[in-house]
């Protein structure tokens, strides 16, 4: 008998990649066209071990003190960290030693300070842009007018970064067009900008859709969507966002 759907986190991470694979298939995408990155924030070393057995790798935090948690004890694991979260420019030390990638680059001043961390060491940083495609104040990201200057500054300036694509948050709203217009909208940033071609960067990347809106996301040409609760269950929030 298969085991397949032996625990509860299985089955939802099988749920999740039958729905990815439908989304795929209404966008005429191919079904492996979309990759999922889950998002270990608040949840313990015991489910990332838990997540790490179903064959995932890479996992999202929102901070560096909780990869710097989890990492120890799940050393043997050989597992790759991807810090999600706003990135204070006094952090940029503990993102370059412990971050397999940044997605979360939203001003010059932190692709800096990135690059002085990495550069003594000769390692290099895959990176993606952050840009706000959402009005809302709470939400972080780089003003989409502002993207063609900072990836030419840092394609220029910043070796260490490797710039791959480009992130964004969706509008937090129970209206799927509202939504829907934020992942366009970087979509068709993307679009203009390969047009222009900045030498140096890469733009094949597009992280976009979560939980909540993913399928949205991936009808709109992600390229990677973000998981945590669908895949870990219902989070803590007294541990943190």
């Amino acid at each position: 008998m298969s085991t397949s759907f032996a625990t509860p986190m299985a089955g939802r991470l099988a749920a999740i990649r039958a729905r990815m694979a439908a989304a795929c298939e209404r966008a005429g995408r191919p079904a492996d066209s979309v990759a999922l990155l889950p998002v270990s924030k608040t949840f313990d070393a015991g489910a990332v071990r838990e997540a790490a057995s179903l064959g995932l790798r890479r996992f999202g935090e929102n901070k560096t003190q909780e990869i710097r948690q989890k990492a120890g004890p799940l050393a043997d694991l050989d597992l790759h960290w991807v810090m999600i979260g706003h990135l204070q420019t006094n952090k940029a030390k503990d993102a370059a030693r412990d971050a397999f990638e940044v997605q979360s680059l939203d001003r010059l001043e932190l692709a800096e300070a990135l690059q002085r961390r990495l550069e003594p060491e000769g390692r290099t940083l895959d990176v993606l842009v952050q840009v706000k495609t959402s009005p809302e104040p709470s939400k972080f990201g780089l003003d989409p007018d502002e993207l063609p200057a900072l990836l030419r500054a840092v394609a220029r300036d910043c070796p260490s970064l490797r710039v791959q694509g480009l992130m964004t948050l969706a509008v937090n709203s129970d209206d799927p067009m509202a939504v829907r217009a934020c992942f366009a909208r970087l979509r068709q940033l993307r679009d203009r900008l390969r047009g222009e071609g900045i030498e140096g960067v890469t733009l094949d990347r597009l992280s976009m859709g979560m939980s909540g809106d993913f399928e949205l996301a991936i009808e709109e040409g992600s390229t990677e969507i973000r998981i945590g609760s669908a895949l870990f269950g219902a989070r803590d929030y007294g541990g943190g966002a």
